[in-house]
């Protein structure tokens, strides 16, 4: 008997979590795809399906001739490693050959990738979500006390902000605040309590209790984790840079330098309440409408 092929195929191997942040949102799609009942195989590609969901270069075989092919793409790459490596040539040669239309996941991202003079096709863009199941907001009072900070980061890339988080545990008063860091990372963090990477369910709940999310990488086109942070009900403090703008919103307060931290997080114990009840963010159910609607499967 011959099997039915999947309605959709994702080019990535998903692996349990703890892992990074496209690893967490193709998770969380793929359950709400299947949620509503579609066949989706992960990994290499098969022969058949009726539609290709390329992830950036990370593509294990040749997408089935009839199939619509729909290509994620992160970055600019160069720009979020900090070298070119040849990753965004690879995600163009793939995204030439195969793509009937490009997923950014950002404005930055695609206007990054002009500026940088790369071009995709039909680009449109769709913010990564989180899986509600386990990122929610705690029905909670306002912070009292000592203000509980947090930044989470799978990836040890230096441009996740180690440096910056180091720094910043330096100038913040003890007295006042706390810094907890949840994942890898190849600097000294002292002052800041580090724990190592969580499953999703336990690092969910770490971030519920604390009192504030703090997202330092740079050029991050879409951070998950602090989509993560945001779903969890915790306001941000955000490096201006990438993404980030457009996640946090009206429910975060920017810097361009770590130094204005400190200044910030008095202003965000300040101001907590109003800054938790303007996050807003794209439900999941709604990106995966817009993915499939890409797919042509809406």
């Amino acid at each position: 008997m011959r099997l039915r092929a999947p309605d959709v195929a994702i080019s990535h191997k998903l692996r349990p979590p703890p892992y990074g942040g496209s690893n967490q949102f193709l998770l969380a799609l793929r359950r709400e795809f299947e949620r509503r009942g579609l066949r989706v195989s992960a990994g290499r590609l098969p022969r058949r399906a009726r539609a290709v969901l390329l992830h950036a270069y990370l593509v294990d075989g040749v997408p089935p001739g009839d199939a619509r092919v729909v290509h994620r793409v992160d970055g600019p790459i160069r720009l979020y490693r900090g070298a070119d490596d040849g990753a965004d040539e690879r995600i163009v040669e793939l995204n030439h050959a195969y793509a009937d239309a490009t997923i950014l996941q950002s404005r930055y991202s695609l206007e990054a990738h002009r500026e940088l003079g790369i071009e995709l096709r039909d680009p449109v863009v769709i913010p990564n979500a989180v899986d509600p199941e386990l990122f929610f907001p705690a029905s909670r009072e306002p912070p009292r006390g000592r203000l509980r900070l947090i930044a989470t980061s799978w990836s040890d890339n230096p441009r996740k902000g180690a440096g910056a988080l180091a720094g910043i545990a330096r100038d913040l008063d003890p007295a006042r605040f706390e810094l907890t860091f949840v994942g890898r990372t190849q600097v000294a963090l002292d002052g800041v309590h580090v724990v190592p990477p969580q499953p999703s369910r336990e690092l969910a709940e770490l971030l519920r209790a604390h009192d504030v999310y703090l997202a330092p990488s740079l050029n991050d086109p879409c951070s998950n984790a602090l989509l993560e942070g945001l779903a969890c009900g915790l306001p941000a403090l955000y490096a201006r840079s990438g993404g980030h703008p457009e996640l946090a919103g009206e429910g975060g307060l920017g810097f361009d330098d770590p130094g204005e931290v400190p200044e910030l997080a008095a202003r965000a114990a300040a101001e907590w309440e109003g800054l938790r009840a303007r996050i807003s963010l794209v439900p999941l159910v709604e990106v995966a409408d817009r993915y499939l609607a890409a797919m042509g499967l809406a």
